[in-house]
């Protein structure tokens, strides 16, 4: 019986990769032991418990940016957890550990390299993080989400998606979706939405430029997030929702998107065949835009800059593209090449090679 420990956390970004690997061992052979290493902070501590796994804890040690006290402090607090994620490997039998990034992942590799144990890394971002960087020097795999991303040795894998995004069928359910949000099938619909939490930006822009949409024959499914105040006006063709957790109704209903470019926004858009339009999040270290690099490089979506997105530049760009049904023919023609949906399988076949070299 296999023992698999997969590091990772902080972010939906690492833990839902993450789960979708987790899950994917699990029904293949539901004998095996599928541990998950997270931090106490991250958001792996509520999420892999409520789907089932045991979360076993390392402390959490952010590489120091600056020559500070919290800069003379990692080292010792660095290989306290090294420690920490040794004895977990040596209690549970670990056979083959799998990092995705996150504070869980740096000490992971290091202790995996220190037992013996093989390790693969999985790379979500177009920019990678400094664990993964770290890791790749010595990791078994090496796989990433888009091509391009500077790791040593990787290979393109895709991103390990939801269940709901990789069996879903957009044509079968388009039907159904637009009965739950209140619009009409036969009628092309704009899905805009900014991540869990919106986006100031699209949805002051949206704010202002509705009305524009709905003029050009397009109906609206406008997801804010659940902090925003924006008012739904109630007319038809333009649903309003704070939030959804059927985005997978929500993507079977869209005929274009205009979206943020987080990883996992842009390959399950990507391996969904949806065209896009990419607002990337000037915050950070410029991975946004990045991640959009490929699927714009096929063609299939177009890149538009946060700073200057504003009601004027939807009726600018946003709203004659919506008049022009052979441009985004074209871009629904190249998304069907830009993704992939089958991530998940790609990385359950590298950590397979891993085992099978050590």
């Amino acid at each position: 019986m296999t023992s698999y420990l997969l590091a990772g956390g902080g972010t939906a970004g690492h833990v839902n990769p993450l789960l979708a690997v987790a899950d994917a061992l699990r029904e293949r052979d539901p004998d095996a032991t599928i541990l998950v290493l997270g931090t106490a902070e991250g958001l792996e501590s509520r999420l892999v418990p409520e789907r089932g796994y045991e979360l076993l804890i390392v402390d959490k040690v952010p590489f120091p940016r600056r020559p500070n006290a919290q800069a003379a402090a990692f080292p010792a607090r660095f290989r306290r957890a090294i420690a920490q994620v040794r004895a977990h490997i040596r209690q549970h039998g670990i056979d083959v550990v799998v990092g995705f990034g996150g504070y869980a992942s740096a000490p992971a590799y290091v202790a995996a390299r220190r037992e013996r144990v093989p390790f693969v890394v999985h790379e979500a971002n177009a920019k990678p993080g400094l664990a993964n960087v770290l890791g790749a020097r010595a990791a078994a795999g090496v796989g990433v989400a888009f091509a391009g991303t500077p790791l040593r040795g990787s290979e393109v894998v895709g991103m390990p998606l939801r269940r709901e995004v990789i069996t879903l069928d957009r044509a079968a359910r388009r039907a159904e979706a637009a009965e739950y949000f209140g619009l009409d099938a036969d009628r092309p619909v704009l899905l805009v939405f900014g991540g869990s939490l919106g986006a100031q930006r699209l949805n002051d822009a949206l704010a202002d430029s509705w009305r524009d949409i709905l003029a050009a024959g397009w109906q609206l499914l406008h997801v804010t997030g659940e902090r925003s105040d924006l008012p739904d006006p109630g007319v038809p063709g333009y649903a309003l929702r704070r939030y959804v957790d059927r985005m997978d109704l929500a993507f079977a209903l869209a005929d274009l998107i205009v979206s943020r470019s987080g990883s996992a926004t842009v390959s399950e858009i990507s391996a969904l065949g949806i065209p896009a339009l990419y607002v990337p999040y000037s915050v950070g270290n410029g991975e946004q835009r990045l991640n959009a690099g490929s699927a714009v490089a096929a063609g299939a979506a177009q890149l538009l800059d946060d700073a200057t997105f504003d009601g004027d530049a939807v009726r600018r760009i946003v709203v004659p593209l919506l008049g022009d049904p052979d441009r985004i023919r074209r871009m629904a023609e190249a998304a069907e090449t830009a993704g992939t949906r089958t991530g998940t399988e790609n990385v359950v076949a590298m950590i397979d090679r891993a085992l099978g070299a050590a």
